[in-house]
């Protein structure tokens, strides 16, 4: 009987496994099937690292006590992540119009398989963007060591998965594809500036200080900054919170999203 149990189980983990890599795969052959897509993964750096960034560093980088190129350009690599995993979440929206979702849905697999893998196949257009950050920030003679790069890409999957439970909350509350449209923006945009993407924000008080502390990006991009300048003398003025504390709000942050966010997405396609 035990054995039984034991087979099923590692039955049920293969299906779930499978259900993820092959939406993975699936979300993976529609950003190689849209070159636009590429393009547009490709140029959003060029925008907002560019123009916007750039633009700061001229007029505001001279009285401060670390490298602010170095700073944006950390910010700006957690600010692409987040930013084009939330905008290729929104597909489900896409998805949802076809009925691609409720197929899904139906299939004999856990609905949180069927998220997550969502989740890590717009991720992959989230490195796209994460390379042309890179490409940018070297023509603005901007760049990181190569250390610092493979630590900021181990903790991407982490970075992604939080994004996409925040907007995973957004889309189970609202199924209109202009109105999502309307909704990534304003999800992502917010974060940018709050969560000390291009800006610090260590001496935020006030409303803006309550917002930057309740918004995921802030400790995703707090923690990739402790790894980034461990060790450095301006880590006591880049850091905000200890390493252990955006693990944990991270992880809190995540889950509620991501339960909550989920069971309002099924429930939504159940009752079409």
């Amino acid at each position: 009987m035990s054995e039984f149990v034991l087979v099923r189980n590692k039955s049920r983990v293969y299906r779930e496994l499978s259900s993820v890599v092959a939406i993975i795969a699936r979300e993976i052959t529609l950003l190689v099937k849209s070159p636009s897509t590429i393009i547009m993964s490709l140029a959003m750096p060029l925008v907002m690292m560019w123009m916007i960034g750039g633009n700061l560093m001229q007029n505001m980088a001279g009285g401060m006590d670390f490298s602010f190129g170095g700073f944006m350009l950390v910010g700006m690599l957690v600010n692409m992540l987040f930013m084009t995993t939330t905008m290729g979440m929104a597909t489900l929206v896409d998805d949802h119009d076809i009925d691609f979702n409720q197929e899904m849905l139906v299939s004999p697999v856990s609905r949180y398989s069927i998220v997550v893998g969502k989740i890590l196949g717009s991720s992959v257009g989230a490195v796209v963007s994460m390379i042309g950050t890179l490409v940018v920030g070297l023509f603005m003679g901007i760049t990181l060591p190569v250390g610092q790069l493979l630590a900021i890409l181990a903790l991407s999957p982490l970075i992604c998965l939080s994004a996409g439970a925040l907007s995973m909350l957004i889309i189970g509350l609202i199924k209109n594809k202009k109105a999502v449209n309307i909704a990534a923006p304003l999800i992502t945009m917010p974060q940018m500036f709050l969560s000390g993407a291009i800006i610090p924000v260590n001496n935020s008080t006030g409303a803006l200080g309550f917002i930057s502390h309740c918004m995921p990006m802030t400790y995703c991009l707090d923690l990739v900054r402790a790894v980034v300048y461990a060790g450095t003398p301006e880590y006591d003025s880049i850091v905000m919170f200890n390493p252990l504390v955006n693990c944990l709000a991270i992880a809190g942050l995540t889950l509620v999203c991501l339960i909550v966010g989920t069971m309002f997405f099924a429930r939504s396609e159940k009752n079409r």
